[in-house]
């Protein structure tokens, strides 16, 4: 397996030399600069890849290139969303990727209530609280119907929270449900969420379905002839939120993408932290059922509790067991081998991670720190390093 890590470029507080020195070999990054929807130049492109060349890195990954809202939401005349899309994946063809990690969320991508949750021995980690979404959600955004979508235990710890808050204690919730927006333009305020997710009021797991599937229709066609590969990354977290619906939660949903589309382009992204906070989902047995089409790994853990809240666990620790995931990657790449594919080596690269040490006063992007991720690969790269040396012994 090859060693990546994720970088934001001229936005990320960690610089390349620093990455160097964790043994990573390839850097997974995009265009965070470039508005939703527009074409990414080639001329742009290539002094992304050359930046990241000129310190001893491959660029075999762009995560992401953002879907614009419109699309997901089949609203409008599309025509130049997907023209400008299947462009931007040229010029990234004509620049040697090979792979985009894209996700179909609507609104959002990844929502946490928590950025700096206490670790036991030290340090932090990023958390989903049930109790203070829903509190966001019933309380702050007003939404109707959303009690409807949490426990009783999450439903009581949601009045103690919102009867307990400031308005400080409520912004900064605020601030940490639009964090995982790292290249969008948009960050709401809860009149602004109110007025997005007015949006998507007409649309259900249906019609999302309907206008993700002409989305690959649009896509995957171009992509087979650039030689470049879509991997699709999973729901985060894998449940409907905020009303709206997510349809790529389950192993189920998984296996609705890759053949809406029958195509190896059309790929996934298997992340096992996202796929994890769903306690009906067993990570290695769906890595195995999808191994084919795994084109990008994303390898974190999580620990969920019964109110539906989860945090970042260490990567050999929570409810996901590594070695075993690790394990069907590694038969994968083998049976691509033997096969004599050229697309045998799958990129992995440490997910998330607990903000350590100096961590904390790097500021970086949440989730995102030098020395968290740096543990994260160590204890990969041993599982890795083990696996291998057992099956040649």
């Amino acid at each position: 397996m090859k060693e990546g890590w994720r970088w934001y470029g001229s936005f990320d507080r960690i610089s390349l030399p620093e990455i160097a020195q964790s043994g990573a070999t390839d850097i997974v990054s995009s265009l965070h600069e470039i508005p939703y929807g527009e074409v990414w130049p080639r001329d742009v492109v290539a002094k992304m890849r050359a930046t990241i060349e000129a310190e001893g890195f491959n660029w075999p990954i762009v995560e992401s290139l953002p879907i614009h809202e419109q699309i997901k939401r089949g609203e409008g005349d599309l025509g130049q969303f997907f023209e400008n899309y299947r462009q931007s994946m040229a010029n990234l063809a004509a620049e040697g990727v090979k792979v985009i990690c894209y996700n179909f969320m609507p609104l959002l991508d990844w929502t946490r209530t928590d950025l700096t949750a206490p670790v036991a021995r030290g340090g932090s980690c990023l958390r989903f609280d049930a109790g203070k979404m829903a509190a966001l959600e019933i309380y702050m955004l007003k939404r109707p119907g959303a009690e409807d979508d949490y426990g009783p235990e999450a439903l009581e710890a949601a009045r103690i929270w919102f009867d307990g808050s400031s308005e400080a204690d409520r912004d900064l919730l605020m601030q940490s449900v639009m964090a995982g927006l790292p290249g969008a333009y948009d960050r709401y305020d809860i009149e602004g969420l109110r007025k997005g997710l007015e949006l998507y009021e007409d649309i259900d797991k249906d019609a999302l379905r309907a206008n993700y599937k002409r989305f690959l229709d649009e896509v995957i066609p171009a992509a087979e002839e650039l030689g470049i590969s879509l991997a699709v990354h999973p729901d985060d977290p894998p449940r409907d939120i905020l009303g709206l619906p997510r349809i790529v939660s389950t192993g189920d949903d998984i296996a609705w993408v890759l053949g809406a589309h029958e195509s190896r382009n059309n790929g996934l992204t298997l992340c096992s932290g996202s796929l994890g906070a769903n306690p009906a989902n067993d990570i290695p047995a769906i890595a195995e059922r999808f191994a084919d089409k795994i084109h990008f790994a994303h390898l974190r853990n999580v620990r969920k509790f019964p109110d539906g809240s989860f945090e970042e666990a260490a990567h050999l620790e929570g409810d996901t067991d590594m070695a075993k995931l690790v394990a069907v990657l590694l038969t994968e790449e083998q049976r691509r081998k033997d096969e004599g594919r050229d697309d045998c080596d799958i990129v992995l690269r440490p997910d998330h991670g607990h903000e350590l040490l100096s961590d904390a006063d790097r500021k970086t992007h949440p989730g995102y720190p030098m020395i968290g991720r740096l543990r994260g690969l160590a204890e990969l790269r041993g599982v890795i390093a083990g696996i291998k040396h057992e099956r040649q012994n």
